[in-house]
């Protein structure tokens, strides 16, 4: 028999079931007065316990199928523990399952942001009120009857973003937090790439976030679990809907450069002192992996972990892998209990070897200490990556649009590592005032046939990918080191047609290794990189079908008009051009 309690709030009541005290839509009031709706998966018991919140715009009671069915079909066929042990009737995207945890002596809190689901206000995101609001919530989580007073942060993506703004607040209640996939850097990672605009962020709005404003009512979803509109209670006109919220991509688009907007979201690391477990992905590019990296190197925490794997975005969260991660992680620093992870090594890696395959490794820092960071050089003869500079001054022109130009290294005499973050040096001139310079690491076979990898979200990713507008080439040298180019982005440098340029790339962090008799490779080029084989269909929660780059386009006009981009670009290489790719080359243990 289900118990249910009902409350004097006309939202609010709560119910045993699934072997736990479920509390729907419990008001949490912010300090403007405007109230945010929880739901509080719990002990069905009088104890105290750690609090695991998440705290965001994807709607606390929207069930996981209902946007993400292509998604949670994927992750259930290729980690079937996922869906064992569980009715997953409260699964919901990018959060823990509770029917998993409460078991394990925790709450868990999820919080619908302002704005989203059935929490009323003004919807604009990561923003410094939305952050505040975090902070609120934990510190309301600190203080109930069923909390010991410690208060961790779980989840993917967005659910991670938040928690490195909010961590930087040090509300006091926090005591630990497992940002899993999640951004440091709205600017560099979120909206422009090097610069360039992705479309990215206008699609997630449209296909993720609209549908699950507060007052999208019965137009949209109702729970599974409890039968209750997940963007409601009320539903609310279009005019009414686009008054509560901002305009994502016009904002965006706004701010070109990294200026007021931007640093309104910016993260402090160092003010981040609560235990970190960073859980980054090898094909995340370029979205997530680069804040991860950055959030664990960067942090002012002492007590910090990393950990790196691979496959999709959202799945290993979810597993028996995942799940034993963080409650380990939290089981040390929320209840204090020897669970073994002062045991954990700093770094664990999930080595990536082609065909999917992952060889866990422990290591002691990021980027690993006994990394030799090597120089493979720009051959014009054969178009090759060489250990020596090019001999001879060559200059070698592609047209933006197309396939670009590819520098290739010899076979490979035995199994080589890359591991690390990369970088480009390379000097161009163009035929316009601009050049949108696209860098891509691949791998091929001894046959030339391309090597690619299932990414987070794209299955035929290539290794690595770096990006960068020519007009921000503008380095920041307190922040920029030799295989981490920091760019400032806040003005614009235009090219003088028929002159050369040095500019230094960025490229995202990752790891492969490379097999014996195989080729690395170095591809410039003007535009995304694109699969050569069949585009994929994509995913129920995005727009475009899947050519390589998943849903990380940069072909938005407004930004890459064609008279500028559209464009003839030239490559000076040898002599005083020195051109190479920084590559972090990881010896045998």
């Amino acid at each position: 028999m289900i118990d249910i309690k009902y409350t004097d709030d006309p939202l609010f009541k709560s119910e045993a079931r699934e072997g736990m005290r479920v509390d729907w839509d419990v008001p949490i009031e912010m300090d403007d007065g405007l109230v945010l709706r929880a739901n509080v998966y719990r002990p069905d018991d009088d104890g105290r316990y750690p609090v695991v919140m998440s705290h965001g715009p994807y709607g606390k009671d929207l069930h996981f199928e209902e946007i993400y069915k292509t998604c949670w079909d994927l992750m259930c066929e290729n980690h079937p523990d996922v869906p064992r042990g569980s009715t997953n009737i409260h699964q919901a995207w990018e959060v823990a399952d509770p029917e998993k945890w409460v078991p394990r002596g925790y709450v868990l809190v999820r919080v619908d942001s302002r704005g989203a689901g059935r929490s009323p206000g003004y919807l604009e995101h990561f923003n410094a009120r939305e952050t505040k609001d975090f902070y609120d919530c934990i510190e309301w989580g600190g203080v109930q009857p069923w909390s010991n007073g410690k208060v961790g942060l779980s989840g993917i993506s967005y659910y991670a973003i938040n928690q490195w703004q909010v961590a930087a607040m040090q509300p006091p209640h926090l005591a630990a937090i497992c940002p899993w996939e999640g951004s440091t850097d709205y600017y560099r990672e979120g909206s422009y790439h090097g610069g360039i605009y992705s479309t990215f962020a206008k699609n997630w709005y449209d296909m993720q976030i609209m549908q699950l404003q507060h007052g999208y009512g019965d137009r949209g979803y109702r729970s599974r679990a409890n039968g209750e509109w997940s963007a409601g209670p009320e539903t609310l006109s279009d005019s009414e809907l686009g008054a509560n919220r901002f305009d994502l991509h016009q904002s965006m688009r706004a701010h070109p450069l990294y200026d007021e907007f931007f640093e309104e979201r910016e993260v402090d690391y160092s003010k981040i002192n609560v235990p970190v477990l960073s859980c980054a992905n090898w094909g995340g590019a370029p979205l997530h992996p680069r804040g991860n990296f950055d959030g664990y190197m960067l942090s002012g925490s002492q007590e910090k972990w990393l950990e790196v794997h691979g496959l999709e975005h959202w799945s290993l969260y979810y597993t028996d892998y995942g799940n034993d991660l963080q409650w380990r992680f939290f089981d040390c620093f929320l209840k204090g209990e020897d669970s073994g992870w002062k045991n954990q090594p700093r770094v664990l890696l999930n080595v990536r070897h082609p065909g999917e395959k992952f060889v866990p490794r422990e290591e002691e820092d990021w980027p690993l200490p006994r990394t030799e960071w090597t120089k493979f050089h720009f051959e014009p003869a054969g178009q090759i990556l060489s250990n020596v500079p090019a001999g001879e001054s060559a200059a070698i022109t592609y047209r933006a649009m197309g396939d670009g130009l590819t520098f290739l290294s010899n076979p490979v005499a035995e199994d080589i590592e890359i591991c690390g973050p990369m970088a480009v040096k390379v000097n161009i001139e163009s035929d316009t005032k601009d050049a949108d310079m696209f860098v891509v690491l691949r791998v091929f076979q001894s046959d030339m046939k391309e090597v690619t990898f299932r990414g987070a979200l794209d299955p035929h990713t290539p290794v690595a990918s770096g990006w960068l507008r020519a007009s921000h080439r503008k380095l920041d040298p307190a922040r920029t080191k030799e295989w981490a180019p920091y760019h400032t982005h806040d003005e614009l440098q235009v090219l003088t047609p028929g002159e050369v340029y040095e500019l230094d790339i960025e490229i995202h962090g990752s790891g492969i290794v490379v097999p014996k008799g195989c080729r690395f490779a170095l591809s410039i080029r003007g535009c995304d990189y694109v699969y050569p084989g069949e585009p994929n269909a994509g995913l129920s929660n995005m727009k475009n079908t899947f050519t390589g780059v998943g849903p990380f386009l940069h072909d938005d006009e407004t930004d890459r008009p064609p008279e500028v981009f559209d464009n003839n670009v030239t490559v000076h290489l040898g002599g005083d051009h020195a051109g190479y790719v920084l590559l972090p080359i990881i010896p045998a243990k």
